[in-house]
């Protein structure tokens, strides 16, 4: 008998340790990005990286707007509508070539945990931030400005200053090789942290072009411009980081 319960509080202390292990590895798979076993922990958990950045957005947004309302507080002592506006175009431009660096590094350093294949690293590196920054930082914020009943001015920095624009992209591209392959650990952190600046460095541009691009009196619609920078940075941003590098990486041929 006490042979019998000896050998049933050892598999009772192995089952235990099992579970213990089977927990820890379900909570890696869900929580943590490691290395090489990185690729298949995440190979159904697209949704769950949607869910995790979208709340980062949200308080980017609204923390963007903070700002956009600090600098209209300051700019209320200027009646030149022109030096206002060309404040705000000098803001748009600076956060936009800086969404640029964060977005080719974010899209990078994403393809790069889920694939090893650096020239198609690099093709997804250059196009996907060329694509959904113009979408996110001109386009949406265009299109959100004329629902809103505003006359628009339309402005593609990637076709008119090239020569800003190829600078950012390409030390956005180096600085996600680089992360991806020489600082794994800020690597991870990046994935998750950095989303939150890259969006709010995105809500910044996209909310500057409004502005700078004839929507004067935003002030008076600042609940519509909130629900028009959830679907200018939100889906794009998430798109750049997350849904195009993953996609782009596990794709075979």
């Amino acid at each position: 008998m006490a042979i019998n319960d000896k050998e049933k509080q050892f598999h009772g202390e192995n089952h235990d340790d099992t579970l213990k292990v089977s927990g820890a590895h379900k909570s890696d798979h869900f929580h943590g990005h490691s290395g090489s076993g990185e690729h298949a922990h995440h190979s159904d958990s697209l949704v769950y990286e949607l869910m995790c950045h979208f709340p980062y957005a949200i308080f980017s947004i609204a923390f963007g707007l903070i700002l956009l309302s600090v600098f209209g507080y300051y700019s209320l002592n200027t009646t030149d509508l022109k030096m206002i506006k060309k404040g705000y175009k000098l803001l748009f431009h600076s956060f936009h070539f800086l969404h640029i660096v964060f977005a080719a590094t974010g899209t990078v350093l994403t393809f790069l945990r889920f694939s090893n294949n650096m020239l198609r690293a690099l093709v997804v590196g250059v196009v996907s931030p060329i694509i959904f920054c113009m979408l996110s930082d001109v386009i949406m914020p265009y299109i959100g400005g004329l629902i809103l009943g505003q006359p628009m001015d339309f402005h593609i920095c990637f076709i008119t200053e090239w020569k800003n624009v190829v600078p950012f992209l390409i030390i956005g591209i180096i600085n996600g090789i680089l992360l991806a392959k020489h600082y794994s650990a800020f690597g991870r952190f990046f994935s998750m942290g950095s989303h939150f600046v890259h969006i709010l460095i995105s809500t910044l541009a996209s909310l500057f072009y409004m502005v700078s691009h004839g929507f004067v009196n935003w002030a008076n619609f600042m609940g519509p411009i909130f629900v028009v920078m959830i679907a200018a940075v939100v889906f794009p941003c998430t798109m750049s980081d997350v849904v195009v590098p993953m996609y782009f990486a596990r794709k075979r041929r």
